[in-house]
């Protein structure tokens, strides 16, 4: 493989584990992307407040989503955009409204399922809980309790030997609620009683949250030659971190001939139909207030459209090396052997061939290998943000993504260098 040309390595994989540390939930992948590209020079702009056309880099923060652009010095109105679309969300376990249980001497915090995760990964567990607190004035405060709190034991052996015949079945309702304690009483407001000792808030401030569970267990490179990495939430920080650092990158250089946007939205887990997920209003009223501030026209806005790209970066599959028959016979994408390319003529993926030229040249310029990935015809194909993006603004969109195993696992395992492969990939792109 050849040495990337991008300003990526190594390095960078370790700065993505320092990033999903750093994000237990949607909202503070957020803030460690804003942190990361206020450092690169971008500012926050209200949603409630008047745009100017002034160029440089911006991002909007809406909950666990956000979008960020530069406009180069002397873009026009209707400069077409280069989008990098990924999402901030994992599946995982979030706490319910009532969230005091509790049986038999054990105290246990009522949890909902987000999304579709691998359930077994989650037992026996050291787990922690973060998430956003809404206070009595409507203000906001993450918090992240960063230490064993809970826990979903598994029963004992002893207790169903019939796991070894039938396999583990668990029932979401019954077998996945938590312990935090111990104790014969119920008490109403004790978690988030506890929460608000625990972020120096007084008893009372918190009238809303939105809680989830994490695995504290730290990212690692594994392997004999650390050429592994494991992790949780890849599914899709991964994708955040890298084009966060492309998004930054290129903002340092001049005559840019597109708008580079960064769009990382929630809820991609349970269908994205929400006022931050990608079939939301966000993005479409974002870039179309850019070109208005930017004294444009809506025919301007058509023009901006129509040459627009936006590159949909997800995880996929890299081949399983212990069911490898699930997979495609021809297309088995391996660990550190680049990014893929992912196609489905169903429009699970967005990729067409116009696509895949697009995303060939950036690879190609970025001196990275890239891979394809197509599902077997005998097993459902995944989908991702691309189709939606495509359909909801009429922009060309591609799905890409980096291959990895165990998806939707409370930890999941990657290649060491996709990830700057991927990052260095994007940066191509956003070049143009």
């Amino acid at each position: 493989m050849r040495t990337p040309s991008g300003p990526f390595d190594r390095g960078h994989t370790e700065d993505l584990m320092t990033f999903l540390a750093a994000s237990p939930s949607p909202y503070h992948a957020v803030a460690s992307a804003a942190e990361r590209l206020e450092k690169a020079g971008f500012r926050q702009v209200e949603e409630t407040d008047a745009w100017d056309g002034t160029s440089g880099g911006k991002y909007v923060l809406r909950g666990g989503a956000i979008v960020a652009w530069y406009v180069p010095e002397g873009a026009s109105a209707h400069t077409p955009f280069r989008i990098v679309g990924a999402h901030t969300d994992s599946p995982n376990l979030r706490v319910k409204p009532q969230p005091d249980a509790g049986s038999h001497g054990w105290r246990q915090v009522p949890v909902e399922i987000y999304g579709g995760p691998l359930l077994n990964s989650w037992l026996d567990r050291d787990l922690g809980l973060a998430g956003r607190l809404t206070l009595r004035d409507g203000t906001t405060r993450l918090v992240n309790i960063d230490r064993p709190l809970l826990r979903v034991p598994q029963l004992a052996i002893h207790m169903d030997r019939s796991v070894h015949t039938d396999g583990l079945k668990l029932d979401k309702q019954k077998h996945m609620q938590p312990i935090w304690g111990l104790g014969g009483d119920v008490h109403e407001g004790d978690l988030i009683g506890f929460l608000e000792d625990e972020t120096g808030l007084g008893q009372g401030d918190v009238t809303g949250w939105d809680l989830m569970t994490y695995a504290i267990e730290a990212p690692a490179f594994l392997g004999r030659d650390r050429e592994l990495v494991a992790g949780p939430r890849m599914d899709n920080l991964l994708s955040v971190h890298s084009a966060t650092a492309a998004l930054a990158a290129v903002s340092a250089q001049e005559d840019l001939p597109y708008i580079p946007v960064l769009a990382a939205f929630d809820h991609e887990e349970n269908g994205s139909q929400s006022d931050t997920g990608a079939d939301g209003p966000l993005l479409g009223g974002v870039l179309e207030r850019s070109v208005f501030a930017r004294g444009g026209s809506y025919e301007d806005k058509a023009r901006a459209f129509a040459g627009t790209i936006c590159l949909s970066s997800d995880t996929g599959h890299a081949v399983h090396p212990n069911y490898a028959e699930r997979h495609d016979p021809t297309h088995h994408p391996r660990a550190n052997g680049g990014p893929i390319l992912k196609v489905n003529v169903n429009n699970r993926y967005a990729t067409d061939g116009s696509g895949r030229a697009v995303f060939a040249a950036a690879c190609e310029k970025a001196g990275v290998p890239f891979q394809s990935f197509v599902s077997n015809n005998a097993m459902p194909c995944g989908t991702t943000i691309g189709p939606i993006t495509a359909a909801r603004h009429g922009i060309k969109t591609v799905d890409i993504g980096v291959a990895i195993l165990s998806m939707h696992s409370v930890r999941e395992l990657c290649g060491a260098d996709d990830p700057h492969m991927l990052a260095n990939a994007l940066v191509a792109f956003l070049e143009g």
